[in-house]
């Protein structure tokens, strides 16, 4: 046998001895953890969620305060569904303009409510409503990243509609939900810190084409 061979062996009986020693005090250690994938968490429409970051929402649905002409008081909440804006109205001609998203056909609704209840990081309990319409959903989920109502949630009235924020950005700007008012976290985060329980929500209806009086605010 060569130095070269001898040296090879050597190493190899070495590195046999190491391992078996290390498998007598823990003999899993040779074989890795198989990781389960988290469970994915269902949003409220039944579809797969993703943690908020995937997409962003176009520049137009991006918060800011713009002119905004109406007679409703300061601190009232006015949804503009089918443009798909929630406007915190400041006075004086102006508002916060949020993007959100709205019903899909057949679950858009309007009137006016007030909020009831607000919540941070809340729980989800389906409807009994959705859960006959998707009894695959889950019948409920605790508050955290991965609930379909995200970081906040603004109830309203007796209804079970709410504002409520979203681990998905990129339906910002569409026809989504079952008649929940979507927002980004941030956003819902940022109006939450602004309304009361009592605040007055004015939901617009779909049907009359709203004309846009808000422009982007300069200086």
């Amino acid at each position: 046998m060569t130095r070269t061979s001898s040296r090879r062996v050597l190493v190899a009986a070495a590195a046999f001895a190491l391992v078996s020693t290390a498998a007598a005090a823990n003999p899993f250690m040779l074989f890795a953890p198989v990781m389960a994938p988290p469970p994915a968490a269902a949003t409220t429409d039944g579809v797969i969620s993703r943690h908020e970051g995937t997409a962003e929402p176009a520049a137009r649905f991006r918060r800011q305060i713009v002119d905004y002409r109406t007679g409703e008081p300061a601190g009232t909440v006015i949804v503009d569904t089918p443009n798909t804006y929630l406007y915190y109205v400041l006075g004086n001609g102006r508002a916060v303009r949020y993007g959100i998203g709205v019903g899909r056909d057949g679950f858009r609704w309007s009137g006016t409510q007030s909020v009831t209840r607000k919540a941070e990081w809340p729980d989800w309990t389906p409807p009994s409503e959705m859960v006959r319409r998707q009894p695959y959903l889950p019948r409920f989920v605790a508050g955290g990243p991965n609930n379909p109502l995200g970081a906040r949630a603004l109830y309203l009235g007796d209804t079970i509609y709410r504002i409520h924020g979203t681990n998905a950005p990129e339906t910002i700007g569409t026809r989504v939900s079952s008649g929940c008012i979507r927002m980004i976290n941030a956003d819902v985060i940022d109006l939450y810190g602004r309304v009361n329980v009592g605040t007055r929500v004015i939901v617009l209806p779909s049907r009359d084409r709203h004309v846009e009086t808000a422009r982007d605010a300069r200086g």
